[in-house]
């Protein structure tokens, strides 16, 4: 396993290729699609059923409610558990815009805390201290696809009498030791967009609980809270799941455990790069605690001088992307909530130093080999 010369000409290398994953599946695919054309139904239905009961199975949860997209998944769960004005929702301030802005979507008041340095994700001791009178939940996400440190973090919600949800829309089949992301806290929210670990053919969403009532509010909100149809208990949304969707996430669904597979070889294969390379010291590489099961939904690294590097690899054909630029206390949307720079130091260092590398699971050696040469050449090493 060994580095090309940093002058000689490499593969391009895409952050994803969906292509990748959709040829070796595409007849089966495109059957999936042809059955759901040919029973002309096109919303919730039997394929919906089929896709939730399999996934009540593959994440070992014992309700699974689909809905249109990670965002609403979100949504719906903050509507079912009754947030609203005058209601705190603690959180992170690094994560996707979703986890911020459904909490201010329902009325309530985020409440960012900051990151843990080494993992990206919530800082239990933050959550701790941002508790008031008005809190009324907590979000963990689980970010770029490994768990943040749950055994606190329910502590703390049993403690405070508080529900936690987890955010997994990035984190599908991720563990903290023998327990799934989305199963450990009041519901799991995720997300089946395509550039998901287990991506749909557009959004798509899913709701976790082990709260049987909870599952029935959400299933009752993602159809405008009509039970029966035109008699509306509650004001839900349209958050139902097309029936193509499931289809094809029903035949993505057995290949999951092999694609994770894959991420993980491509992350240790990327380990053994940069250990063995210049820019050992210089490249922060992501890390798996013991006792989790990281998925690697991306795989993020920190490197001095960031933007200059990523143009300089997008010079030379290697894709990249920045997961976050901008942390929420920092957005123009959120500044009424006064928040200032310096507030969340680890967050606002992660935005300014994180970088995205391909880690899809077709990815080759030599793509990896062709990536690593490249982030050493722009490091100038």
């Amino acid at each position: 396993m060994s580095l090309r010369p940093p002058d000689s000409p490499g593969p391009t290398v895409p952050l994803l290729d969906l292509q990748a994953q959709y040829q070796p599946l595409r007849g089966e695919l495109l059957a999936a699609i042809e059955r759901v054309c040919d029973s002309q139904r096109f919303i919730l239905g039997p394929e919906v059923d089929q896709l939730e009961a399999e996934l009540v199975r593959a994440l070992e949860t014992q309700h699974a409610v689909t809905v249109s997209s990670g965002t609403d998944a979100l949504l719906a769960v903050l509507m079912a558990l009754g947030l609203g004005s005058g209601d705190e929702v603690i959180t992170t301030t690094y994560s996707f815009f979703a986890t911020a802005g459904c909490i201010s979507r329902v009325g309530a008041t985020p409440v960012f805390v900051d990151v843990l340095p080494e993992t990206f994700n919530i800082d239990p001791d933050g959550v701790r201290a941002a508790l008031t009178p008005r809190t009324r939940a907590v979000i963990a996400v689980h970010l770029y696809g490994l768990c943040a440190d749950m055994d606190p973090l329910l502590d703390i919600s049993r403690a405070a009498g508080i529900p936690l949800v987890e955010d997994a829309a990035q984190a599908i089949g991720a563990r903290y030791g023998d327990r799934q992301a989305g199963t450990m806290g009041k519901a799991g929210c995720f997300s089946f967009f395509p550039s998901k670990n287990l991506g749909a053919f557009g959004d798509a969403g899913l709701v976790t609980t082990g709260d049987g009532e909870l599952g029935r509010e959400v299933a009752l909100l993602r159809n405008h809270g009509a039970e029966p149809k035109y008699l509306h208990k509650r004001i839900g949304g349209n958050f139902r799941l097309d029936a193509m969707q499931a289809a094809v996430l029903r035949v993505k669904l057995p290949h999951l455990p092999a694609w994770t597979s894959g991420r993980r070889r491509n992350a240790a294969r990327y380990e053994a790069l940069f250990s063995g390379s210049p820019a050992r010291d210089l490249v922060v590489r992501p890390v798996e605690p013991p006792g989790y099961h990281h998925i690697y939904n991306q795989y993020v690294i920190r490197v001095p001088d960031r933007d200059r590097v990523r143009t300089e690899l997008a010079g030379r054909g290697i894709g990249t992307e920045v997961y976050y630029p901008v942390p929420f206390h920092l957005q123009e949307c959120f500044a009424g909530l006064g928040y200032q720079r310096g507030a969340f130091p680890h967050s606002e260092r992660a935005a300014d130093t994180s970088l995205a590398l391909p880690i899809y699971a077709e990815l080759t050696e030599a793509q990896q080999s062709a990536v690593v040469g490249e982030v050493v050449r722009a490091l100038r090493l």
